[in-house]
């Protein structure tokens, strides 16, 4: 059975790059390298994680050959979804090889427990939890950035990746990584929503591996039950109870005012309309009324066209997940490991940001 000395040697030839090159890349002579091949000298936890950035694997796999089932993803998927799941497995990589290095993700679950009722309360009932964790951390599910909410609360990390049409997300779940992929999207409100619906799965624990969305609001979806749980789930986190019956009231919503809810609350209208109707807070005509409304029409009766105009450049846009950003410069800053880890997750050449870093002119001369 291999080892992880054999591991090494089948990446160090399946680079093309020779041992000496190999070693230089790594930043270990080729004395160090030899001795460690042999077995004279063992690989430290920084080599090992140099090894795994260069070769793009997990410290985990060098250390064990098993492979995360996002790898077996990776390779059975196609298209968008493969783009996906590509990216996923980077990221992946490299939160299990911070949490070697001793930079554990900070993931904080909710307490409770899905034993009871059916799929669509317990949804509801995850998403209270949840809500009151929100809560608890003094912030509020109608920020605006809600990946960041994410992040700060529950310790996920969210990225926002470019992965053409077709694909809303995944989320991926193992005991060292709690990971949230989107599609970059001109329709903010899908994207909110499909960032809920993941995190439902995660607080959910319905995966320990990948959980692959194409598109969430399909029907067929209705079908599999934790992805019925994860819908609820969003629409309670996004829209709450108590604050959409305080804004219908006694009086009801108004056009103009079923607009501004949607607008503040983030969500489609259509969204919105099904909540309400679940909720018996509107009849079935006002809710296929107000469902047919789009985000660009709600915005333009609330009088929040610019704010939506600024909401779809943002959506529009990729973002690195910035915990994970966070944890790998500190790794670096801590000497454990290189700086290029947390170039290639910024997307900056290594060698450029690290003349940025050194350089000694910040700013203005002083006076």
């Amino acid at each position: 059975m291999s080892n992880t000395l054999d591991r090494v040697r089948d990446l160090i030839q399946a680079s093309g790059l020779t041992q000496h090159d190999f070693a230089l890349k790594i930043g270990l002579d080729d004395s160090k390298l030899s001795k460690s091949l042999s077995g004279s000298r063992r690989f430290s936890s920084l080599d090992l994680a140099r090894i795994a950035d260069l070769c793009e694997v997990t410290v985990d796999w060098l250390i064990t050959g098993d492979e995360p089932p996002l790898a077996l993803a990776a390779r059975t998927t196609g298209g968008s979804a493969c783009t996906a799941t590509r990216e996923a497995r980077r990221l992946s990589t490299l939160r299990s090889d911070i949490a070697e290095l001793g930079f554990p993700q900070p993931w904080r679950s909710v307490d409770f427990r899905l034993d009871t009722g059916t799929w669509v309360d317990q949804g509801g009932r995850l998403a209270r939890a949840a809500l009151e964790q929100v809560s608890r951390r003094g912030h509020s599910a109608e920020e605006a950035d809600l990946a960041a909410l994410v992040e700060e609360v529950f310790g996920a990390d969210v990225a926002v990746v470019d992965l053409g049409s077709g694909f809303d997300g995944l989320a991926t779940s193992s005991d060292e990584v709690k990971l949230v992929v989107l599609a970059t999207s001109q329709v903010p409100a899908r994207q909110r929503f499909t960032l809920a619906h993941e995190l439902g799965h995660l607080l959910a624990g319905d995966d320990q591996g990948v959980h692959l969305d194409q598109d969430i609001f399909d029907k067929a979806q209705a079908r599999n039950p934790s992805e019925r749980r994860a819908n609820s789930f969003a629409a309670a986190f996004l829209m709450p109870e108590d604050l959409l019956r305080r804004a219908v009231g006694s009086t009801g919503l108004t056009e103009e005012a079923f607009a501004a809810l949607s607008c503040d609350l983030m969500v489609t209208p259509s969204a919105l309309a099904y909540r309400l109707l679940h909720l018996r807070l509107v009849d079935a005509g006002m809710c296929d009324r107000h469902k047919t409304m789009t985000g660009v029409t709600a915005a333009r009766l609330a009088g929040r066209s610019a704010e939506f105009a600024h909401r779809v450049t943002e959506a529009s846009r990729p973002r690195p997940p910035g915990l994970l950003a966070r944890d790998t410069y500190a790794a670096h800053d801590a000497g454990a490991t290189t700086l290029r880890p947390y170039a290639n997750l910024i997307g900056v050449d290594v060698d450029e940001l690290k003349r940025a870093l050194e350089s000694e002119s910040g700013g203005y001369d002083a006076p």
